[in-house]
């Protein structure tokens, strides 16, 4: 799961929604920064009620990434996503492919949902806009053992870029996986690579349901997601 289909369900709790995003951020700013669910608890009980949501945004990601990651359908894809990138590279044997594999199956969810429910992006960047940042970065400091004081400049590069909606094309699609190459110290992927997109992007569609069993995705189910 990525940014949107984290924080789809909870569109209408601004401090919720960032809060599922927070781990994934943190995870670009320094992949040595955790954010466990014995640092976010604590802060449910926050009389600040948007640091109470920002910590129960967290726990939710926590949650259904757990979920999602140990579903069958997630190990069948990213092992088939990881094949279809091997190939594409020539038979390539390193560490690439598999990465690939678990990154296109996150991204394309993503576009998966994004496609189905478009009106519902610009919603995502509004509620981004509305949120003190301030806030965000002094509350997660406050959770994570180490030093969270870059997450601020991130979030704010983040609402800028609105790269989400380029994952609906495959050449911007392209642009972004190679931006996440870099990001990681690995080899650009070649021009070809994008032959492999649109079936990628059919493999993953038919599986949403599997994907997604068990973990609210759904806009009109955010009051019961939190129940």
């Amino acid at each position: 799961m990525n940014y949107f289909a984290h924080a789809l369900p909870f569109l209408d709790d601004p401090y919720f929604a960032v809060g599922s995003g927070v781990p994934d951020w943190l995870s670009v700013v320094d992949r040595r920064i955790r954010v466990r669910s014995r640092h976010a608890e604590p802060f449910l009980d926050c009389d600040d009620a948007n640091i109470a949501s920002l910590a129960a945004g967290i726990l939710q990601h926590i949650r259904d990434d757990r979920q999602f990651h140990q579903s069958r359908a997630f190990a069948e894809l990213s092992l088939r996503l990881t094949v279809m990138a091997r190939d594409a590279l020539a038979g390539e044997t390193s560490f690439r492919p598999s990465f690939l594999g678990h990154l296109m199956l996150e991204v394309l969810v993503d576009a998966s949902l994004i496609a189905k429910h478009a009106d519902r992006l610009q919603a995502y960047y509004d509620l981004l806009e509305s949120v003190d940042v301030q806030t965000v970065v002094e509350s997660v400091d406050r959770m994570t053992p180490r030093s969270a004081a870059k997450l601020g400049p991130l979030i704010s590069e983040f609402r800028r870029q609105r790269i989400l909606s380029d994952y609906l094309e495959d050449a911007k699609l392209l642009v972004r996986l190679n931006q996440v190459m870099r990001r990681v110290r690995l080899d650009p992927l070649p021009e070809a690579f994008r032959r492999i997109l649109p079936e990628a992007r059919r493999l993953v569609s038919d599986r949403m349901g599997d994907l997604l069993e068990g973990i609210p995705v759904e806009p009109e189910k955010s009051t019961n997601a939190r129940a």
